[in-house]
């Protein structure tokens, strides 16, 4: 038979480019090990610490049992190291004792030395590489190498400065724990184990930033988080290349799904009491060093116009402050597009009373009602800004006297018409209810472009930029997990904690979305009453003994 040959594609393949991804400073990969001669390695330290003021380099000389002279070499950040620690725990015992002769590297045996008799061995590490050296010191720990030894000894001797653990002034509370998360790292996951006493509580620790080397913490509960949500989110944190890592939110812009949408998908807190019962909820914490604000993924945005207090109070208060949220969400959106286009297009579903009333204060007003709004919601804005940048003991009263100030004279000027200043006033106290501040900023920019749609195009302008946000809302994603979930798809056994909030007792299981194997929460059969406690039920009295007694 005769072979019919494939024709060649008349496409030429391009050539394969390798893209290297820009660093700001590169390093060299090359490992540079210990020598035995202590002057080489304090030449190869001090051309890495090349005019760094603040990193100490202290030769000492100590003794050993025989009278042999050993030659130290002490390097630590001034200012990292607790200095009271480094004299009394280091120092001073090779310095003024005789330090005993032993058939191991005196790296080894020194360490020995100081675990046996200052320093618990948890504190100590031993070092055969310069980076690590360097990473050593820079973290906080003070690295002793001995004369011909390859091998140094790291202790870790932190002493800088922390702020204390208080209530976080970003989410204060009536009722609940007033904890708060701080800079450090350890402090905050130790915050968390306190509270989640169990092994399930895992904690994985990676290292991101080429500069910085700023430590992050992933935190989820095994058998509650969902296994594939885990890995998607250690895999985008892994996957960052970046110098430097300041804040959280330096993270939160790599891994987020849509990062040209308004709505954030991630939620962050300060608050130990709302991670932990993220965590019970299947969801995953990001912590980052040197930040108090922790990420949860995924995030949900029904979960934002719930409240920390609502657990910790009646479900009848706690349902009433939920729908009072949700309403006052609509009207923080709405309010001020459903004025414009009523004034300016439907002016029929407006009662005749209130319509004179309105027509008679903007007589006088040059502006129509969509540009009226525009001026006086950017002015509320800005005073909101310069509030919240000037310091706190004015800042308030400033926003406050600010807004009545320019408001009454706008009014007697005849710029702006009074009721636009109280549709305004109402839109701005509304902006105010949302628990979560980054889901209020979001409904905040969203409040611009329906003014616009609803100066043009009224009532049927409004509906099309509703239809837009809810479109975008049911399609947007959160690592995978529908970002409006319980509403859309709709899941009906998780709508005892969205509207309203039920007993807890009644909230037997979590929330399938955001749940992995371990769904269910509470047993059944646990609803309270006056014949369940531990003794026997009580019988009633018959009305003969009730009138005897």
């Amino acid at each position: 038979m005769r072979k019919i040959r494939k024709p060649k594609s008349l496409i030429p393949k391009a050539p394969i480019v390798e893209i290297e991804h820009p660093i700001v400073e590169p390093q060299s990969v090359e490992t540079v090990f210990l020598s035995t001669d202590l002057a080489v390695n304090e030449a190869e330290l001090r051309r890495e610490f090349e005019n760094c003021s603040d990193v100490v380099l202290r030769s000492i000389t100590c003794t050993d049992s025989n009278g042999r002279a050993i030659h130290m070499l002490v390097v630590y950040v001034d200012g990292l190291v607790d200095s009271k620690q480094l004299d009394e725990n280091v120092l001073e015992p090779l310095l003024l004792r005789q330090l005993p002769t032993k058939d191991l590297t005196p790296a080894l045996w020194i360490r020995d030395f100081l675990s046996e008799h200052t320093l618990p061995i948890a504190q100590t590490d031993v070092l055969t590489e310069i980076s690590q050296i360097v990473d050593s010191v820079l973290r906080g720990a003070a690295v002793i190498l001995v004369d011909g030894d390859r091998a140094a000894l790291a202790a870790a001797l932190p002493g800088w400065e922390r702020r204390g653990i208080e209530e976080p002034p970003s989410e204060p509370v009536i009722r609940g724990p007033r904890e708060g998360f701080i800079e450090t790292l350890r402090t905050n996951t130790a915050m968390i184990r306190r509270r989640i006493r169990s092994p399930r509580l895992k904690m994985i620790h990676m290292t991101i930033g080429d500069l910085t080397k700023t430590d992050v913490c992933v935190a989820y509960i095994e058998g509650i988080a969902q296994k594939t949500v885990v890995e998607e989110v250690k895999s985008r944190l892994q996957r960052i290349q970046i110098d430097a890592v300041i804040e959280s939110a330096f993270l939160e812009e790599f891994i987020e799904d849509q990062p040209r949408s308004p709505f954030p998908q991630l939620q962050n807190t300060e608050r130990p009491d709302i991670v932990c019962a993220n965590l019970l909820e299947g969801k995953v914490a990001i912590f980052t060093d040197g930040t108090p604000f922790v990420l949860l993924a995924p995030a949900i945005f029904w979960g934002a116009l719930n409240a920390n207090e609502d657990y910790y109070q009646r479900t009848y208060m706690a349902s009433f402050l939920r729908i009072l949220r949700i309403s006052f969400m609509m009207i923080s959106l709405l309010f001020p597009s459903l004025y414009v286009s009523m004034t300016t297009f439907q002016q029929e579903m407006i009662p005749t009373s209130l319509l004179l009333s309105i027509a008679a204060a903007r007589e006088a007003t040059p502006f129509p009602a969509v540009i009226e709004a525009l001026i006086m919601e950017l002015i509320f804005e800005a005073l909101r800004e310069a509030g919240v940048r000037m310091p706190k003991q004015i800042g308030q009263a400033m926003s406050i006297v600010g807004a009545l100030v320019i408001g009454q004279a706008a009014v007697e000027a005849g710029i702006i018409s009074a009721p636009m200043v109280i549709v305004v006033s109402i839109t701005g106290i509304a902006s105010f209810t949302f628990p979560r501040y980054n889901v209020g900023v979001s409904i905040r920019l969203l409040r611009f472009p329906m003014l616009l749609l609803a100066g043009l195009f009224g009532i049927y302008g409004m509906a099309i930029g509703l239809f837009i946000i809810i479109v975008h809302l049911v399609a947007l994603r959160s690592f995978g997990v529908p970002y409006f979930t319980p509403v859309g798809p709709t899941q009906f056994s998780s709508l005892k904690d969205v509207f309203v909030r039920v007993p807890r007792w009644a909230m037997q299981r979590r929330q399938d979305g955001t749940t992995g194997e371990n769904s269910l929460r509470i047993p059944s059969g646990q609803s309270p009453g006056p014949n369940r406690g531990n003794g026997p039920p009580r019988k009633r009295l018959s009305r003969r003994r009730q009138g005897a007694t």
